[in-house]
């Protein structure tokens, strides 16, 4: 069911019998003092020492989950929040879909006028945003789908006129170009299809990098324990906007202020998924390339001149395991580096502390519950040798999991591929699977099969590309990089 659609006909058929108060009633002046959401503009970059944006939403149900807290009170709800020290809250008005009222938004503001109120609703016309701002409002939700460019420009600036910050929630390139002809100051990207209410976490991250103009961003739905959070902050988002999952469990706010308070050191340069995602939209056609196993500088810089969009440093025990000083005599080096670990993270962990390195992989036997816990940010590799290994990837919460050959001897560098029966079912899985992250065997002589039969996001490089273990050959690399398809064109781009 399109339920976006469903929704909007169903306030035009209220707007056109209630006019834009639906029959409640609304104080012919503000009441309430005005609190941005956002500080007052100042100049460029005024937004860049802010503390990062949690808003907690007050709502009572949904199409997707059906009823969330019935008989929730809005007021002691937003108290709550504020008491947890949340400063901005969103409170869902939609009647018929989301059990809220205008009513509930006027109560929260009467009782809380220091916290700054967002009013979320489908509003569709410029009598919407000044009921909002009588009610009490200090922002709106402005959704970029149920409105045209012309709409959304006119939503935009009478809001902005009337003191109100403007959200501007988008979900896909369609939305985006309409945002990028106002250029919100406050932009939020939702993981939730409002058509399907289906929830994509990734896709945030992947629409990310094609906002081009100065923003702080916001992170929508999929956010239910603090790793979400975390990869929000880490994808490159301000902040975040949380529902359902504070509802019902409120202890989350505090942990949730903890994470987007904690911003990893990354040395200067974007955070780890943010730089992943904005590699995959810049590279296009081509696939994400890891080269794994560096243990010295002149392989770093030769595989970063040739394109390796990620380095590998292993630090565990093996021929290839990297020194304690290589890390930071590799400091300037601003590719992304991973450090490769086995059920021990005491090597990696001041490293990444000190933003020498961007992210762990762990290639040992951590569990989904673990990785977390033990470092981040992170994904996790799987050797898969049967279909059981397969089904243990749908378990791990990071965005990717990097699938590797199964040996018994070896954790990776065995030269050996994953076998392409397994690949072929785990494509034809349903639902169907993130895109593949795939290491095993690749080289120079079947990168170009590789890649043209599995179709990588990722392909991560070793053993193949060797004169000797923890030496790499410049020959096969520059040959590897040969084969591969150019950067740029069409499939896997961001906002697909």
């Amino acid at each position: 069911m399109a339920y976006l659609q469903e929704i909007v006909a169903g306030r035009r058929r209220r707007l056109a019998a209630e006019g834009p108060a639906l029959g409640e009633a609304v104080p012919e002046r503000r009441e309430q003092p005005l609190v941005p959401l956002l500080a007052p503009e100042t100049g460029p970059g005024a937004e860049a020492g802010r503390a990062p944006l949690l808003v907690c939403e007050i709502k009572r149900r949904s199409p997707s989950r059906g009823a969330i807290a019935p008989g929730l009170d809005a007021v002691e709800q937003a108290r709550r929040y504020a008491a947890a020290g949340v400063r901005a809250v969103s409170v869902l008005t939609e009647p018929d879909h989301f059990g809220g009222a205008l009513a509930d938004l006027a109560a929260v503001k009467a009782a809380c006028p220091r916290l700054s109120v967002l009013r979320k609703d489908f509003l569709l016309d410029e009598r919407d945003v000044e009921i909002s701002y009588r009610a009490g409002a200090d922002a709106v939700l402005l959704l970029a789908a149920c409105l045209s460019a012309r709409e959304l420009g006119e939503l935009y600036r009478r809001a902005a006129a009337l003191g109100m910050t403007p959200l501007v929630e988008m979900h896909d390139a369609a939305d985006l170009e309409k945002a990028r002809a106002v250029r919100p100051r406050l932009t939020g990207i939702n993981s939730r299809d409002l058509t399907t209410f289906a929830v994509d976490p990734t896709l945030p991250a992947r629409l990310r990098p094609a906002v081009d103009w100065p923003t702080t961003l916001l992170y929508e739905s999929g956010i239910h324990r603090a790793e979400d959070a975390a990869f929000a902050r880490a994808a490159g988002f301000d902040g975040v906007l949380v529902g359902e999952a504070v509802v019902r469990r409120p202890q989350l706010v505090a942990e949730l202020r903890q994470v987007l308070a904690a911003a990893a050191p990354t040395g200067g340069r974007r955070p780890f998924w943010e730089r992943v995602f904005a590699a995959r939209a810049r590279r296009g056609a081509r696939p994400l390339v890891k080269v794994c196993g560096i243990t010295n500088r002149a392989d770093a810089e030769t595989a970063v001149a040739l394109g390796a969009d990620l380095l590998g440093f292993i630090l565990a025990p093996s021929p290839r395991r990297a020194g304690p000083e290589l890390l930071p005599q590799l400091a300037d080096l601003t590719v992304t580096k991973v450090g490769v670990v086995v059920d021990d993270v005491s090597a990696a962990a001041p490293l990444l502390r000190a933003g020498l390195l961007d992210a762990v992989q762990f290639h040992g036997d951590e569990q989904p519950d673990e990785c977390y816990e033990l470092a981040f940010p992170y994904y996790k590799a799987l050797r898969v040798g049967a279909p059981a290994d397969l089904a243990q990837e749908s378990g791990y919460r990071c965005p990717r999991v990097l699938l590797d050959a199964f040996t018994p001897a070896v954790r990776g560098g065995s030269g050996r591929r994953v076998d392409a029966a397994l690949l072929a079912r785990r494509a034809a899985a349903e639902p169907p699977p993130a895109p593949l992250w795939l290491a095993g065997g690749i080289g120079p002589g079947n990168v170009a099969a590789v890649v043209g039969e599995q179709r990588p996001e990722l392909i991560d490089a070793s053993s193949g590309l060797e004169a000797a273990p923890g030496r790499k050959d410049h020959h096969k690399l520059r040959a590897f990089f040969r084969q591969l398809p150019a950067a740029g064109g069409a499939p896997g781009s961001s906002a697909g």
